[in-house]
């Protein structure tokens, strides 16, 4: 006996048993339909014990879907994507798809090769938080030509009109200097980020807020960095090294996110200067706030960017793109800004 009729027969048991159609339990085994909660969840403990999986293959064919997600993130290491990437598997789980997940490593020559293997797989879309710079990219125009629909996730590409999930950097540099101004210190600095587009956002809020209250910019209390994912604690502590060795030297500092302020609380500790009563930091992600991200000696102030909600955005999205038949209008999703303060300003 072939799987597909395997499956066809236990499929036409359950409803017997319950006394419903096979159409409704095809429906609860997808998680698709309006079906109580008492039936549907009958249903999922009887298929259990029959130990019933659908065939998938067979799934396949019938739907022309293969109900596979890809996405592909600049560090797998990086708790503010690793954090999305769980909350956005199990909430794609729950509505019977899985998720695909590599990483870049920050090169777009490998994001290609991940993002072509990925598309052989005929993934049904692509979330994509990218490392590259140009929307006439060859990675574009290689899944333009595959047809799958996807979005960027937290990285824009400048003139590249998609579905886009993410913040408003230049709304998270305002803030973060804000905030500093606010608390009365005089000289912020900025360790920044700017061969990423994100990284030129925060930067130019930054600037910004400072021309707003009346505050000059000086070009030595910006220091760009290489890296904010991988080596960002060792970037960020040899930046802080450097305006450790300015005279006046800055008394806060806007780091363009939490792995980078934590390399710039450490250098600053090793120089014997107390946060914040000599220097104060602010980061951005709120990684504090993941489970698995809260050992700075000084607990960090953050802009949080919301992880929950950004998954949950990406989620609603890559379900509209299901849905629709044709190419729809592209839309941005900006997720509310919080300002989460603690010891370190």
């Amino acid at each position: 006996m072939s799987i597909r009729t395997r499956d066809a027969i236990r499929m036409r048991d359950i409803a017997a048993e319950f006394g419903v159609s096979v159409v409704t339990v095809s429906k609860v085994l997808r998680n698709q339909g309006r079906i109580s909660s008492a039936m549907r969840e009958r249903i999922l403990r009887r298929a259990k014990e029959l130990n019933y999986s659908p065939d998938l293959a067979a799934r396949s064919l019938a739907t022309g879907r293969t109900y596979l997600v890809g996405m592909v993130v600049p560090d797998l290491m990086h708790p503010f994507f690793a954090a999305i990437a769980k909350e956005l598997a199990r909430s794609l789980r729950e509505a019977g798809y899985s998720l695909v997940i590599s990483s870049s490593d920050e090169d777009p020559v490998l994001e290609l090769q991940e993002i072509e293997a990925l598309l052989a797989r005929r993934i049904d879309a692509l979330v994509l938080a990218s490392s590259e710079h140009s929307k006439s990219s060859s990675i574009f125009k290689s899944i333009h030509g595959a047809g799958v629909p996807f979005l960027l996730l937290d990285r824009p590409i400048r003139g590249l009109n998609v579905h886009f999930v993410g913040s408003d950097d230049k709304a998270i540099g305002r803030l973060a200097t804000e905030h500093l101004i606010e608390r009365g210190y005089q000289r912020i600095a900025h360790i920044g980020l700017s061969s990423l587009s994100i990284g030129n956002g925060r930067l130019d809020g930054y600037k910004t807020t400072l021309k707003s209250h009346g505050r000059q910019i000086q070009a030595d209390r910006i220091i760009f960095v290489e890296s904010g994912d991988e080596r960002g604690e060792e970037c960020g502590y040899a930046a802080m090294q450097k305006l450790l060795t300015l005279n006046p030297r800055p008394d806060a500092i806007f780091c363009f996110n939490d792995i980078i302020a934590s390399g710039a609380q450490k250098a600053v500790a090793e120089a014997g200067l107390a946060i914040p009563g000599d220097i104060a930091l602010i980061g951005v992600s709120n990684l504090a706030g993941l489970s698995f991200w809260n050992a700075l000696q000084v607990p960090l102030s953050t802009v949080d960017q919301d992880v929950p909600k950004l998954a949950a955005a990406t989620m609603e999205q890559i379900l509209n793109l299901q849905k629709r038949p044709g190419p729809p209008e592209p839309r941005r999703i900006l997720v509310p800004l919080k300002l989460i303060v603690r010891d370190s300003t």
